[in-house]
């Protein structure tokens, strides 16, 4: 979670850098060079800050929502947020297993899978022996809770 956090600090930190630096500094020079309206370095830079300051709302608003989780919430018993879970897919005989990150941490390859992926979603709440369906491009998956860990027993 901490890790989240410096991410999401670092990468405002940036973006507030260029923000209130170095695109003024390149709107300041290209205003230097003559009529704006067919200023390309201008436009650009304009354009820039405006996807900038996007985008550094965004992260300070996923800064926020990252810093109210209260882990005390998350179900010591059922699948939450950094549960490892093994599953059995009932069609293909075969275990995965997943663990329940943000979306920050997601990479399918190593299968951390978001809360808010189809599968994640699907986790959420179930406990050892629960089936589940997934609705998935390819068809629904069906999938056997067989083991889990709560982030509580990972800490």
């Amino acid at each position: 979670m901490n890790d989240i956090k410096k991410k999401l600090q670092d990468e405002i930190a940036a973006l507030e850098q260029e923000f209130r630096v170095e695109l003024p500094r390149q709107i300041l020079t290209a205003r230097a060079h003559g009529d704006l309206k067919e200023n390309a370095e201008y436009h650009a830079a304009k354009e820039r800050q405006g996807m900038v300051n996007a985008r550094l709302n965004q992260l300070k608003q996923r800064l926020a929502e990252v810093s109210m989780i209260d882990f005390t919430r998350i179900p010591t018993d059922r699948v939450g947020l950094g549960s490892e879970v093994v599953v059995l897919d009932l069609k293909k005989d075969e275990e995965l297993t997943y663990t329940l990150v943000m979306t920050e941490e997601t990479d399918a390859a190593r299968g951390m899978i978001s809360t808010g992926s189809p599968i994640g979603k699907s986790l959420v709440g179930k406990e050892v022996g629960d089936v589940v369906k997934v609705q998935l491009p390819g068809g629904v998956k069906e999938l056997e809770i067989v083991r889990l860990k709560t982030i509580h027993e990972m800490a």
